[in-house]
């Protein structure tokens, strides 16, 4: 998904969502949570978004792309672009848990793998698969 580009109109939440390409409802969950403000409603109208809430959902969701959680998110906005040294632990903390993640997965993989072969290689009576998965 890419953002859509927008002609500098009033941001109203459907606008915003679509520049965003995220749901309204997404917009709704953020400000509710805190991660990005709503704006005051006029008398009459609807509420228009700042340029600066388009740019911080696109942060937002570039870091959920990178694994980052929305309370990691929150810490990092928190935080902002003049705490690098932090940001970079966090970031550094991140990466060494995905790579854990990915050892995790490759055990899990092989385990797979070893079952499936003996799958192929076992009598069609007795499933080494639903055995070994039943074994406690």
């Amino acid at each position: 998904m890419h953002p859509q580009q927008i002609s500098p109109q009033k941001l109203t939440i459907g606008k915003l969502a679509t520049a965003a390409d995220i749901n309204v409802e997404t917009i709704r969950y953020y400000q509710r949570t805190g991660l990005i403000q709503e704006p005051v409603k006029p008398a009459s109208g609807y509420r228009v978004y700042p340029e600066t809430t388009l740019q911080r959902i696109l942060f937002i969701k570039r870091a959920q792309r990178l694994g980052f959680t929305l309370k990691e998110i929150e810490e990092l906005l928190e935080l902002g672009s003049d705490h690098c040294t932090d940001i970079r632990e966090k970031a550094e903390k991140k990466r060494d848990l995905i790579q854990q993640q990915i050892k995790d997965l490759q055990a899990l993989q092989n385990t797979l793998d070893n079952l499936i072969e003996s799958c192929c290689q076992g009598a069609d009576n007795n499933c080494p698969i639903v055995e070994s998965l039943s074994k406690q």
